[in-house]
């Protein structure tokens, strides 16, 4: 992320937040930014949105537009951790013209077979079964948002004719539903 911002913008400053040993001794060794950019991260789980917001505050300018991007995550924060308020919390600590990104495994696209694959897959490898939402339960993410078309749509649909290989395209996603289509909700909204 911080690569493609820093190349479009190379004044741009980048936080990323992990809570996975792994991927922090990564992050050490390979964040590097542009001369003028900066790029950072935060040793915390999502669920620790007083941390995040503190810290990321450090980096960033809130009184200037960012971009909370929440790509892959809010589906293993289960309904019991409130998801929702975790989102609206990190949205309130920006100013208006911020943006949200989401994407989150999809409830509609996945038949039971798909499903246990998935959970299965995600015992393995993040110890945390997925909360699959509906689009409307995804949809709650934007609350005080006004989705950028074409809206909340398939991750696939956001760049529906890519090359083949190219990202976005559901030969390069892994994450396509027996259709061949994405099984991903994916959205992004401009903060009121």
């Amino acid at each position: 992320m911080h690569e493609i911002a820093q190349r479009l913008a190379p004044a741009s400053r980048v936080m990323y937040v992990e809570n996975d040993p792994v991927v922090l001794a990564h992050a050490r060794a390979l964040l590097n930014s542009s001369e003028t950019g900066a790029t950072q991260y935060i040793d915390a789980d999502l669920r620790d949105t007083d941390t995040i917001v503190r810290q990321a505050g450090e980096l960033l300018d809130f009184t200037r537009p960012v971009a909370v991007t929440l790509l892959a995550i809010l589906h293993v924060i289960p309904d019991s951790d409130d998801p929702h308020a975790i989102v609206a919390k990190l949205m309130d600590a920006v100013p208006a013209g911020s943006y949200l990104a989401v994407s989150h495994v999809a409830a509609e696209f996945l038949d039971q077979e798909a499903r246990d694959r998935t959970r299965d897959l995600a015992g393995r490898v993040i110890q945390q079964q997925p909360s699959y939402r509906s689009r409307e339960q995804v949809a709650r993410f934007f609350e005080g948002t006004d989705l950028v078309a074409p809206g909340l749509v398939r991750v696939d649909e956001w760049r529906p004719d890519p090359g083949p290989g190219e990202p976005g395209s559901a030969s390069s996603s892994g994450s396509a539903s027996s259709s061949g289509r994405a099984s991903w909700w994916g959205g992004v909204g401009r903060k009121r």
